[in-house]
């Protein structure tokens, strides 16, 4: 239960029911629920069920009290029993009879913060109630932005609880990103109305049932109201692929839904298990021909549900020899699995640009004859189209040359996300002992060609991590990686910075701008690119003459960050003023402590004032990743070790373990402070 001046909110997900009232604290042990709650006259008590009576009582010392009773609840699980006890506001609207209100701060609602969480709740119910072809079955929904609210978003059946970041978008904000987010978190909530709370999981080892339909609802709900957004490509990157994805694409997502329904039906009010999927799937597949598989759904997804990890298939193209194997880091010994079973693997391929027939691997091992490439070196396969499938390629020599050199001469005759898919997988081959670094980079040598900021992001992340930037600047790699990326991020880079210059309004709907743009342009300034730093240092100056101007959101922290950088104490010194000012909200404060661990003079990071405000941590963390910040975070660790650990005394162990990793290793622990 969370507790708040002016707020309770209960989380009982998984076994917390027990300490609320008595129960056997189970997901299969459903019952009806019958909730009454005596409150405080001035605040409004909310559960699953509509409240069917509000009357007074008067304990013994004559005070007044609120009871409400609400109507007894459908069958279900203890964990998701719920109840609010708030003075917010609401606003709210009627869909097929389901009443939904979205609750928040008198303020927020006041101004209007929660009406696009409004806007879309609904539309999505009726869309998951069409798709699926079956009915929710409440007669209310409310919806609850919580100022604090640890777990994110919580599907408690007709009480859903957010964070109030998950729930709310500002009218003013110009930029799609917020209600791209907005929508996947509701969308993936309501899609547990379904999954999880109509039909829940036996135990909690089939988890996966919940979380996996959830996750993949919730891309066609946020598609559903947000057609615009390119989320098709989000999901495939964010996610990469699961098996839910992979599940949905070899069967065809009608016959897919078609199954769900079948599940949803015999199971509604009830409890199920990841073999009663399998055989609702199974009988859709048998009651049709168009779909054939290698065997049984049962045989193909225990290979997946059933044992470790995920495979990496490794290619001989001259021969068309496919094999699999676990995918381990090759560096730690005798790190094998001991199920040694293979995956039952479905293939999607294209052939010089051309989609080809799905294939299978049921073995470790398979000859493909369509597979084997010709002399020309303008023959050349891809596997995993789009990421269809839960695992990673390794291909061969030959076959990798002849992808780097089309990119080199034509990149969009690889589809995007196969071209993100390519580069993601070359990188972690390398992590883990696979290939060499140099193989990895062949595929980067075309980037200057290059024009998806997510396809960039994912280069730069594995390129420049953010926790080595100060470590990597130490070292003789740090020129030859300044070389080699900035002549090829200049042309991408030059594209948008147009935009911040002249019409940043016109990013508004550009998606992957809004999420991605801030690591490129912090890797350019990172790198020394002049025009990064003049650009920074404009903008900058910009806010420093007239403090109601808006740095571009797209890149603020950056800007922010070398602003200060390549300036002097004047600049450190607005951005500690801007920092102590009362309008400054959160992420606002964030951004600047960030900004003032930027500087170059090592006297302004030594600030006794800086040390001594509340938020010593997050300074030292920031300090610590910065180039002269490392000597500067370890001494006053040191010296002030007797203050710190009585200040974190809560963890004392594990607080000198997050200072000291940090500072050791330049990587961040994190540590409860």
């Amino acid at each position: 239960v969370i507790w708040q001046d002016m707020l309770v909110a209960s989380q009982l997900e998984p076994t917390y029911a027990r300490t609320v009232y008595p129960c056997f604290d189970e997901p299969a042990m459903k019952a009806t629920f019958n909730i009454r709650i005596v409150h405080d006259p001035s605040y409004v008590a909310l559960s699953n069920m509509p409240a069917i009576d509000v009357s007074e009582m008067k304990d013994e010392n004559g005070s007044l009290w609120t009871v409400t009773t609400f109507n007894t609840s459908l069958k279900m699980s203890t964990y998701l029993t719920a109840f609010v006890i708030c003075d917010f506001d609401y606003v709210t609207r009627t869909e097929r009879g389901n009443e939904i209100r979205i609750w928040a701060r008198k303020e927020a609602v006041k101004n209007g913060y929660v009406d696009y969480a409004l806007n879309i709740t609904g539309p999505i119910f009726s869309f998951l109630e069409d798709l699926l072809n079956v009915s929710y079955p409440l007669p209310k929904t409310d919806l609850v932005a919580l100022p604090d609210f640890g777990a994110g978003a919580m599907e408690n059946w007709g009480l859903i609880t957010f964070q109030e970041s998950s729930l709310m978008y500002l009218p003013s904000d110009k930029f799609t990103s917020r209600k791209a987010m907005i929508a996947i978190i509701v969308s993936h909530e309501l899609g547990h109305q379904w999954f999880g709370n109509l039909v829940t999981m036996n135990w909690w080892n089939d988890l996966w049932l919940n979380e996996g339909l959830s996750s993949y609802f919730e891309y066609l709900g946020a598609t559903f109201v947000e057609p615009k957004l390119p989320l098709v490509t989000f999901f495939f990157v964010l996610q990469g692929a699961s098996i839910t994805w992979m599940l949905s694409g070899f069967l065809t997502e009608k016959l897919f839904i078609r199954a769900l329904t079948s599940y949803l039906k015999e199971f509604s009010f009830s409890n199920a298990n990841q073999d009663d999927l399998w055989t609702h799937i199974q009988m859709v597949i048998d009651a049709q021909d168009e779909v054939h598989l290698p065997a049984s759904v049962k045989q193909i997804m225990d290979s997946w549900t059933c044992q470790n990890g995920f495979p990496v298939l490794t290619l001989n193209l001259t021969t068309g020899t496919i094999s699999q194997e676990q995918f381990l880091d090759k560096k730690i010994e005798n790190n094998t699995d001991s199920y040694n079973n293979t995956w039952i693997i479905p293939i999607s391929w294209m052939r010089n640009g051309s989609s080809q027939p799905l294939m299978w691997l049921d073995k470790s091992s398979k000859v493909f004859p369509e597979m084997q490439v010709s002399e020309s070196e303008y023959d050349w396969i891809l596997l995993n189209v789009n990421l269809s499938g839960y695992y990673r390629v390794n291909y061969d020599q030959l076959n990798l040359k002849r992808l780097a050199r089309l990119l080199e001469n034509d990149p969009k005759a690889i589809p995007a996300v196969s071209r993100f898919q390519l580069i993601d997988d070359v990188f972690a081959l390398t992590q883990f002992r696979y290939i060499q670094i140099e193989t990895a980079l062949e595929l980067t040598k075309y980037l200057a060609r290059e024009d998806e900021l997510f396809i960039w992001n994912v280069v730069l992340l594995n390129l420049v991590p953010e926790d080595l930037e100060s470590t990597l600047k130490s070292y003789e790699v740090y020129p030859l990686l300044k070389k080699y990326l900035l002549k090829r991020m200049l042309p991408i880079y030059h594209y948008y910075a147009g935009f911040i210059r002249q019409n940043v309004d016109a990013l508004e709907d550009d998606y992957f701008a809004q999420v991605y743009l801030e690591k490129l342009f912090a890797t350019a300034c990172w790198l020394g690119l002049q025009d990064c730093l003049n650009l920074s240092s404009e903008l900058y100056a910009k806010w420093m003459d007239n403090p109601e101007y808006k740095i571009p959101f797209l890149i603020r922290r950056t800007v922010c960050c070398y602003g200060v950088a390549v300036g002097s104490d004047k600049e450190w010194n607005f951005a500690w003023e801007m920092y102590n000012h009362t309008g400054s909200t959160k992420e606002d404060k964030d951004i600047l402590l960030s900004a003032m661990s930027c500087a170059k003079e090592s006297w302004l990071l030594y600030s006794d004032t800086l040390f001594s405000s509340n938020c010593t941590s997050i300074i030292i963390l920031y300090v610590v990743t910065k180039d002269i910040g490392h000597r500067i975070a370890w001494e006053f660790v040191t010296e002030n070790w007797p203050l710190l650990s009585e200040r974190y005394d809560k963890q004392p162990a594990l607080c000198a373990l997050y200072f000291c990793g940090s500072l050791a290793s330049s990587s961040i622990f994190m540590c409860e402070l």
